[in-house]
């Protein structure tokens, strides 16, 4: 603390009460502390501070720790006991309670003021201060509210820019080059990443067709909208339809350019009409699984019901695998499968099993179709699980598995050989599970029966997914 140069010259021979009204003036509150931290007067420069604390006459004879709210009371005991050390004097900030559970906060520093161990201390109302950083505060979290939102809606807006499945360019207006372009546009355009940034329309368009387009960007420029066009893109002269409007961004003019791309197969952009995509809804979210495979049989695409049957987490685990890596005993029925496409177009109700990737087996029946996709043909496999039905037609009178019916199908589309251990499969199984019921699902029983050891038992049930493996060790 700086001190006056020269107190006896500037304050001369100064009463007490001259003196008492200098000190009051220099403080919102000033307190006379004792050398105990009795309070023992006080002075009020601030009437709003003096009518919020009205209790304040009720101070005289208190120890200064005992006005304050409890977590005050360290830094009141601190705040006197400094001032007796003679040290430079620290603003502490106190508390002091006041009805409805509110309390004002003051800021307090303490000086000595006799040789009797008398304390002088100002304090300075802080609720101005406090209303001020509060403001601030409620500002701050008001800014990160609107920052939120802002994301959020540019993050939506973003996501579905790239998603988006018909082609759009957004044009720099005053130089005409493209400044951003979502994937639709990329895979129209026939360009890879970003290469396509910075270009002119010259590379999007055939000479022919650019002054239809400079046309149609100078009418949205100058009267903010104007009816679609049909040119022709420069990557491999397929015809299109453009539109454009126009928007403002960091005071600079900016275009977007919207093209509807009905060329080569594969590579069509055009929404889909509201029942088509809602019967597309209806097939991803089917209880029955289904696959679309290309012509090798490797999976395309897999709604989740399959992906379930199967056990995978996600389609991209699915994806460019075989389908008959989960379908099927053995390669043989897929194989029956797609030769019945090739030769007829369509199958129904193929029966055959799925194996799940952890072991878990579900017999299901099959319909699929072949469908004609630019030259090469595309197989969808609709896949229901029929385990639980042909449980109880066993239980009302064992029949034959629809697969011994169906094996005269692959009577000269596969060898003796692939035939034969087919067959030898099915009736296999149909053996084990008639043991099985036949012994109340009694193993050791069941194997006795079949004239298998206990192992090889085991074996061909796991080779089945047959019976709760689980239980291995109860039989």
């Amino acid at each position: 603390m700086k001190a006056f140069l020269h107190p006896q010259t500037s304050f001369g021979d100064m009463d007490a009460g001259s003196a008492a009204t200098l000190v009051a003036a220099a403080a919102d509150i000033t307190l006379v502390v004792d050398e105990a931290g009795v309070i023992r007067d006080i002075a009020f420069s601030n009437d709003e501070l003096a009518a919020e604390l009205a209790e304040s006459a009720n101070w005289l004879g208190r120890p200064l720790a005992t006005v304050v709210v409890e977590d005050s009371r360290a830094k009141a005991h601190a705040l006197i006991d400094e001032a007796h050390t003679q040290l430079a004097p620290k603003w502490r900030h106190l508390n002091h309670a006041i009805a409805g559970g509110a309390s004002i906060p003051v800021q307090y520093c303490a000086v000595p003021l006799s040789n009797q161990g008398r304390v002088l201390v100002f304090g300075r109302d802080l609720r101005a201060i406090s209303a001020l950083q509060q403001r601030l505060m409620n500002a701050q979290q008001s800014m990160e509210r609107d920052y939120s939102r802002l994301r959020d809606v540019e993050m939506r807006y973003r996501l579905l820019f790239q998603m988006s499945s018909e082609a759009v360019l957004v044009l720099d207006a005053a130089r005409q080059r493209i400044v951003e372009a979502n994937p639709a546009a990329r895979l129209l355009l026939d360009v890879k990443d970003e290469a396509v940034l910075g270009h002119g329309l010259g590379d999007v368009f055939e000479p022919d067709s650019l002054g239809a387009v400079h046309v149609l960007l100078n009418t949205v420029r100058s009267g903010g909208r104007a009816d679609s066009i049909t040119v022709r893109l420069a990557a491999g002269g397929a015809e299109a339809t453009v539109a454009a409007s126009m928007f403002r961004q960091d005071n600079a003019a900016l275009f977007l350019v919207r093209i509807a791309h009905a060329g080569a197969p594969g590579k069509a952009l055009a929404v889909l009409p509201d029942p088509k995509s809602k019967l597309l809804k209806a097939v991803e979210n089917a209880p029955d699984g289904f696959v679309v495979t290309d012509d090798a049989g490797r999976i395309i695409t897999a709604n989740a019901s399959f992906l379930e049957m199967v056990q995978l987490p996600s389609e991209d685990l699915a994806i460019g695998e075989p389908l008959d890596r989960w379908l099927g005993q053995s390669s043989v029925d897929l194989n029956v499968l797609v030769a019945n496409l090739r030769q007829r177009g369509s199958v129904r109700f193929f029966s055959t099993s799925v194996r799940g990737e952890y072991g878990v087996s579900a017999e299901v029946e099959v319909s699929a179709v072949s469908v004609a996709n630019g030259g090469q043909p595309s197989y969808g496999f609709a896949i229901r699980n029929v385990g639980p039905r042909l449980r109880v037609e066993t239980r009302a009178g064992r029949e034959l598995p629809r697969s011994v019916e169906q094996l005269s199908e692959l009577i000269g589309r596969v060898s003796l050989k692939d035939l034969v251990r087919e067959a030898t499969d099915v009736i296999e199984r149909m053996c084990i599970e008639a043991a099985l019921e036949l012994t109340d699902d009694n193993r050791a029983s069941a194997a006795e029966m079949l004239g298998l050891s206990r192992q090889s038992f085991y074996v061909k049930l796991r080779r089945y997914g047959l019976g709760d493996l689980a239980a291995d060790g109860k039989n």
